[in-house]
């Protein structure tokens, strides 16, 4: 039987962006380099997507479509707060190391279009902060953590997770640090960032 998957030159392609992205990021991509890798020539890759700005919308569209909804439940769980943080972490730097390029393009659409870009990511379904916040103020009620700021707590964690990966060739350069090092890191991570964030609110 033909797997028509892979003869899908939709599909092909895809799969030939999601290397290149990763490999060379969403500036350096370039549209022949797509091409090339998915076997084709670049008139019918331009056929299928007219710039590589649209190929990667259909990417993430793709991507937002399982990973975010993912981050919804942990935020929306009964689980307590200082396993959401550790799951929350978890998930993020699991997803962003194997899509390293994804991070830029979210901070760039969510600047120049945010609303647009945050109904793409949940749909049409309120951000499911409150019940972090709400979880935030149980804990400080029940003298588990120190008072602390819901909205503050919640910025602090997306910051950490994401400002390595935004700011990972800056800082490979900087420490002197190759790519096997850095991801080593990124794992070493996932462990110390929760413990870190709890270690600092928790009484």
């Amino acid at each position: 039987m033909v797997n028509s998957k892979k003869d899908d030159p939709e599909e092909r392609i895809l799969e030939a962006a999601r290397k290149v992205f990763l490999k060379k990021g969403m500036a350096g991509a370039r549209m022949q380099d797509i091409a090339d890798e998915a076997g084709i020539n670049k008139a019918m890759l331009h056929y299928y997507f007219r710039s590589k700005e649209k190929l990667f919308e259909k990417i993430f569209s793709e991507l937002s479509q399982y990973f975010f909804p993912k981050l919804v439940k942990i935020f929306e769980s009964d689980e307590s707060l200082f396993r959401k943080i550790e799951r929350f972490v978890d998930e993020y730097i699991d997803q962003m190391s194997r899509t390293p390029y994804l991070p830029i393009f979210v901070l760039n659409e969510v600047n120049r279009q945010p609303e647009p870009f945050i109904r793409k990511m949940i749909g049409n379904r309120r951000p499911p902060v409150k019940k972090f916040f709400d979880s935030v103020e149980k804990e400080i009620k029940k003298g588990i953590i120190k008072p602390v700021s819901p909205a503050q707590l919640l910025l602090n964690i997306i910051s950490l997770c994401v400002f390595p990966f935004a700011a990972r060739p800056m800082f490979q350069i900087m420490a002197n640090v190759d790519k096997v090092t850095f991801d080593a890191l990124l794992q070493q991570r996932k462990r110390e960032l929760p413990k870190f964030i709890i270690d600092g609110i928790k009484k």
